[in-house]
């Protein structure tokens, strides 16, 4: 049901019932660019990459939008936890998990988008509305 309030006619650069192969693009690469911001950043700024992106093309597509802030709002909270159990010493073999589990699920999540699909993460903290 979800899916069907995402695809609004209006919500799409062209007006169709689907998001054009630009729109899939952005969407994918929402997703995929917090596991590449995590790499560069060593998992402590992978919201980066989907807020670099929803910064810059939410204004031209809801769909790439809604997207972007998916992702951001997934990687603000797991960038919360890997700061929380980075933070104790011990813990950090957690806080790399946390990381490897995250960059598989923006995998999931792009390739979703990818295919003009919706991805729901398994943790949705709304930060980002």
């Amino acid at each position: 049901m979800e899916m069907h309030q995402q695809q609004r006619a209006d919500s799409f650069i062209t007006g169709s019932p689907a998001p054009t192969a630009e729109e899939r693009t952005w969407g994918m690469l929402a997703h995929l660019s917090a596991p590449v911001a995590a790499i560069l950043t060593m998992s402590t700024l992978s919201f980066l990459g989907p807020l670099l992106v929803l910064a810059f093309k939410s204004k031209e597509s809801a769909w790439v939008e809604a997207h972007a802030k998916r992702a951001l709002n997934f990687h603000i909270v797991t960038c919360a936890v890997v700061w929380a159990f980075g933070a104790t010493c011990f813990l950090i073999p957690v806080a790399v998990g946390v990381s490897i589990i995250g960059a598989l699920f923006s995998v999931v999540a792009g390739i979703r988008a990818n295919e003009g699909l919706v991805y729901n993460y398994p943790i949705d903290v709304k930060i980002v509305k």
